[in-house]
């Protein structure tokens, strides 16, 4: 005597067989999903290395601005002080 009949035996392996194609499935999206936040936490690695550049560059670029701005203030002054002893010759050679 049969305690499982066939028939009973073919809906059984066919949900083993769906159960299997649900877990390949599931294991998929699972790595997809992995995968996904490697990336992510790569790209998120990527933008603070360059925020932290952008600052970096920001301070090298406010240090350039100030130097160029003291270097024009003591061209300046050169200058004057070019003109001035220019001015002082003169009078000494018109004499």
């Amino acid at each position: 005597m049969n305690l499982f009949p066939t028939e009973k035996k073919i809906d059984i392996n066919q949900a083993i067989d769906e159960l299997k194609q649900a877990l390949g499935l599931l294991e998929n999206a699972t790595d997809v999903q992995s995968q996904f936040k490697e990336e992510r936490s790569q790209i998120e690695k990527e933008v603070r290395r360059i925020h932290a550049d952008r600052s970096r560059l920001a301070q090298a670029l406010d240090q350039s601005e100030f130097r160029a701005n003291r270097l024009e203030e003591i061209n300046r002054e050169v200058s004057r002080r070019l003109v001035t002893a220019m001015e002082t010759i003169r009078a000494v050679l018109d004499r």
